[in-house]
């Protein structure tokens, strides 16, 4: 596949236009139709031309919880980069089409722009989870070289939010990555995407529990098979309970319907 960097026909094009042209939709949410190299790839881009733009992660829950929150739904649709961070929506990409080359883990994600950031130099700001956790997290970011110019737990009051953000945009981050619960990541950087003073923010969930060892990931052969919420829900039985087996059926079926509505419109036309 071509790179942003390939398909610039002049230095005037920017890198939105090449992520745009790969975006595809999977139960009317949209997902881009990228790898994991492609998204670090138009990550920097994004980074290299100043502007804000939010990266959001796309899951069987997330589409569930688009499909009934309009506002969620119109955030996702204004973001720049959407990558398929569930295996059940690579799945139902093959079956609804067009295909997703991979998942996008955002744990995996915010990984390889670490890795991206030590190299370039990039200053990276963490946000969210417990005052522990996150300082954690920042610490193993840190030793992998990473310039960390700021780190402060997601526990504020919503009067302190604009010193939250006031204190973000002092630091200027190149890349923020936010590890709050859905849909209040999106919604919290959707509403100051242009005063965080950062090129790409990136909502991250509970990666940062997972890279400070305060939670285990699943085993690859689990994640190959679509099986890390069942290990995550082991984990977190009372929070993820209900949104995983209700929200995985509920998946499953508006891909069935999509499916079954796609099949109805090609035989009759």
């Amino acid at each position: 596949m071509t790179t942003p960097r390939q398909t610039r026909a002049d230095d005037h094009t920017v890198a939105t236009d090449w992520v745009e042209s790969r975006r595809a939709r999977i139960c009317g949410v949209p997902v881009h139709v990228l790898t994991m190299e492609e998204s670090v790839e138009a990550a920097c881009e994004l980074i290299q031309t100043g502007e804000p733009h939010q990266h959001v992660a796309i899951n069987a829950a997330k589409v569930v919880a688009a499909r009934r929150d309009p506002v969620l739904r119109d955030i996702i649709e204004s973001c720049t980069i959407a990558n398929a961070d569930g295996q059940s929506v690579v799945w139902a990409s093959r079956l609804l089409g067009p295909r997703l080359p991979e998942r996008v883990a955002g744990i995996d994600f915010m990984l390889r722009m670490w890795e991206v950031s030590a190299r370039k130099g990039y200053r990276v700001y963490l946000l969210g989870a417990k005052p522990a956790t996150v300082l954690k997290a920042a610490e193993a970011a840190r030793t992998q070289g990473v310039d960390i110019v700021g780190a402060r737990s997601g526990y504020w009051k919503p009067e302190e939010e604009q010193d939250v953000v006031a204190e973000v945009a002092r630091t200027r981050p190149d890349l923020l990555f936010v590890g709050l619960p859905t849909p209040r990541k999106e919604k919290f950087l959707h509403r100051h995407l242009s005063t965080l003073r950062t090129p790409l923010a990136v909502g991250v969930g509970g990666s940062f529990d997972v890279v400070a060892g305060e939670v285990s990931r699943a085993p690859l052969w689990m994640q190959k098979w679509g099986l890390e919420w069942v290990h995550r829900m082991r984990q977190e039985p009372r929070r993820l309970l209900r949104r995983y087996v209700l929200g995985n059926v509920e998946f499953v079926a508006l891909v069935l319907r999509e499916a079954f509505a796609k099949l109805r419109r090609s035989s009759s036309s």
